[in-house]
């Protein structure tokens, strides 16, 4: 009973376990999207194009304030794994009630940010005059369920650390049928708006962060929450940061680039945002499934590195490689291939169709690129390098990206020009990776350890 739920990372063959732990992990992380492009699929459908701008407006914003501490999740993950390959219980049990109370504080703190100052933030990115009441509608009630969405990230990471990537799956499904039921009531039904669709994900939200905390303080492990028992234990705090904070700073500089990305985007009209809003949601898809066996690399080799198992960290590392660039390039070319039937989930509009298919063409194809750079990231946070990619990317992402909006683009702005800094920061990005990787990261880790 105690081993319930638990695959063995440390020994056997590689490739059909990181499959087992990705594919449910990606298949999550889609779910969660398609529940989140149900939002922006029936605002469209039955509240118009405006609607549908201001809804996608807020994507880069959102992404911003959570994506920035659910880093802190990643680096709960790594140091949770590492203290099951240990076998150190009462440590697996202190980190994991730190990372939940951190969660809900983190969450908290969000709310107050995200509701109180929704209106600056969407005037500072220039937000059409004629969407950012919706804007802000949408921004305030979203914020409202954001401490969910810490715990559920949390929790998850919690459950993932010993290779339950099920139960987030089930949790995530459930809430999102939630979702497309309050959508359709509140749009359809009852004739709301922005409103409508916030309403329904926030309620989402919380069915399910409960679910998956009500499932871990019924564990049988080490994992089991007690919610007397929770508090925050410094030094593990310090671990969980010293991974967590690099990781979500890495995840911030993404989102701060999209943010002047959106900007820039604004500036170019409501048929442009929806359009992008649109077409961003395959682009999310195509990420999930990069990030999965990123998020399997980082935990695999979490476990094997403190268990000292070197060289099947380097099994690990190619095999996430191949199989994660290979799923991700298959899906990547049914989308480009089948863009007209995608889109037509969305938008009816023409104008607005058309700019879609222009924005999945110029990127998507591209994603292998961002696939590599997960997963380099994530191998490195897995040993301990975890400021190395963060910064790393805030130089190759964000530096290359603010450099081409605020020198080139400007003499050349256009809705094609905008979009081509995705796959040339990737690139510039995924060879300096590559670079410091190969050169210093890998002799040093694991060559220096298997001489020790």
């Amino acid at each position: 009973m105690k081993k319930k739920k638990t695959f063995d990372m440390l020994n056997g063959s590689i490739w059909n376990k990181l499959i087992l732990f990705a594919l449910p992990l990606a298949a999550s992380s889609i779910l969660q999207q398609l529940f989140n492009a149900a939002d922006v699929a029936v605002v469209g459908s039955f509240a118009g194009s405006g609607a549908l701008a201001a809804v996608g407006a807020n994507g880069p914003i959102i992404n911003l304030l959570v994506n920035s501490f659910v880093g802190l999740s990643i680096g709960a993950n790594v140091v949770i794994a590492s203290f099951i390959g240990q076998n150190d219980e009462k440590r697996t049990s202190l980190a994991a009630h730190t990372s939940i109370l951190m969660s809900v504080i983190i969450g908290i703190a969000l709310l107050f940010v995200g509701f109180f100052f929704a209106r600056p933030i969407l005037e500072l990115m220039s937000t059409p005059d004629d969407i950012i009441n919706l804007a802000e509608v949408y921004l305030k009630i979203y914020f409202i369920g954001v401490p969910f969405v810490m715990l559920y990230n949390f929790a998850a990471a919690v459950l993932r650390s010993k290779g339950d990537t099920q139960r987030p799956l089930i949790a995530l499904f459930i809430g999102g049928v939630i979702n497309v039921i309050l959508n359709l009531f509140f749009v359809v039904v009852l004739h709301m708006s922005v409103e409508g669709v916030a309403i329904g994900t926030v309620v989402s939200n919380i069915f399910s962060s409960m679910m998956l905390l009500y499932w871990l303080m019924h564990e049988t492990d080490a994992l089991r929450i007690d919610l007397k028992e929770l508090k925050i234990n410094g030094r593990i705090l310090k671990r969980i940061a010293k991974i967590g904070v690099p990781a979500g700073l890495q995840g911030m500089v993404f989102s701060i680039s999209n943010v002047c990305i959106q900007s820039s985007l604004n500036a170019l009209g409501s048929d442009a945002i929806a359009a992008s809003s649109a077409a961003l949601n395959y682009e999310y898809f195509a990420y999930y499934i990069l990030s999965s066996f990123a998020q399997a690399a980082v935990t695999f080799i979490g476990q094997n590195y403190s268990a000292k198992k070197y060289d099947r960290c380097k099994k690990i590392t190619l095999q996430s490689f191949l199989l994660g660039g290979a799923t991700t390039m298959v899906a990547c070319m049914i989308f480009v291939i089948f863009d007209h039937f995608f889109i037509s989930f969305f938008t009816s509009d023409v104008s607005v169709a058309s700019l879609a298919y222009t924005r999945m063409k110029i990127i998507l194809p591209f994603q292998f690129l961002n696939m590599s750079i997960e997963v380099f990231s994530s191998v490195m946070r897995g040993v301990g390098y975890s400021s190395v990619p963060a910064g790393i990317c805030v130089a190759g992402i964000c530096g290359v990206r603010l450099a081409y909006l605020y020198t080139i683009y400007p003499s050349v702005a256009s809705y094609d020009h905008l979009l081509i800094i995705y796959p040339i920061s990737w690139f510039v990005t995924v060879l300096a990776l590559a670079l410091v990787y190969f050169i210093h990261v890998r002799p040093k880790v694991y060559h220096h350890q298997a001489t020790n």
